[in-house]
């Protein structure tokens, strides 16, 4: 199921799916959910296989799933939050810009199954079709595997932007924004380094120390690596900018 049929060379097939299972860290027992989630209407309309649809229902029923994901993800982490606060925050988070970006940490563009109009165009890096193509992803691990698999899949790709919405950044990049300023002022960038893993196998929680030179600057706790290096950079950040402060 997992194979194109009838596949002239030119239509773009993408990779090994499998390749993109362990990057999300989750085997499909339905592996034709998988496919779908991956097929684009272009490579449909030019590649005749048999019983497999395009993935525009499994985008559609993925936003829903989506905002259902995040919005407890959000009830969870900011229980004392007002309603009007946690919709601010769950639109700064499930926005194409976020779910494109997301799409490319996994290097999702490499797997669609693409028409040859849309592969030539530069469909694979199209931020609109990555941010659906998530969605549609979204939605066939949580039909697969249920509400468990995909909260997980949710948490670690959303787990380290909550620090950002929640102080009104939308969820930028600290870990990129402290790196660009450690390279300006000491020509260098910043390392990481795994303090502590706590926790259940399900449950787990990392320490992660932030070091600039050889000198701690930064400590994050969070539910995978990046959310506890982007915490790390965050305080980072907050003592680069105390010490601008200070010097002034």
């Amino acid at each position: 199921m997992r194979e194109p049929s009838n596949q002239t060379p030119d239509v773009g097939a993408g990779g090994d799916p499998a390749g993109l299972e362990r990057r999300i860290g989750y085997t499909f027992s339905n592996g034709a959910l998988l496919v779908e989630a991956l097929t684009h209407r272009s490579y449909l309309n030019e590649v005749r296989e048999s019983g497999v649809k395009d993935n525009e229902r499994l985008e559609f029923f993925g936003d829903a799933v989506l905002g259902f994901l995040v919005g407890r993800l959000l009830l969870e982490r900011f229980p004392e939050s007002r309603e009007g606060v946690l919709a601010r925050m769950k639109a700064s988070l499930v926005g194409e810009d976020t779910l494109a970006e997301l799409a490319r940490e996994l290097g999702l563009g490499a797997y669609l199954r693409l028409g040859r109009g849309e592969e030539r165009s530069g469909g694979r890096q199209r931020k609109s079709l990555l941010a659906d193509a998530y969605e549609a992803l979204l939605a066939a691990v949580y039909l697969d595997g249920g509400a468990e698999h995909a909260g997980r899949m949710v948490e670690r790709a959303f787990g380290p932007l909550l620090s950002g919405v929640a102080d009104g950044t939308s969820g930028r990049d600290h870990k990129t924004e402290f790196q660009e300023k450690v390279q300006a002022l000491c020509g260098a960038p910043p390392t990481y380094r795994l303090l502590a893993v706590s926790g259940p196998p399900h449950d787990q929680r990392f320490t992660v120390a932030a070091f600039v030179g050889g000198e701690k600057v930064g400590e994050g706790c969070g539910r995978s690596k990046k959310e506890a290096e982007q915490e790390a950079a965050r305080e980072g950040l907050a003592l680069l900018a105390s010490d601008h402060t200070g010097k002034q």
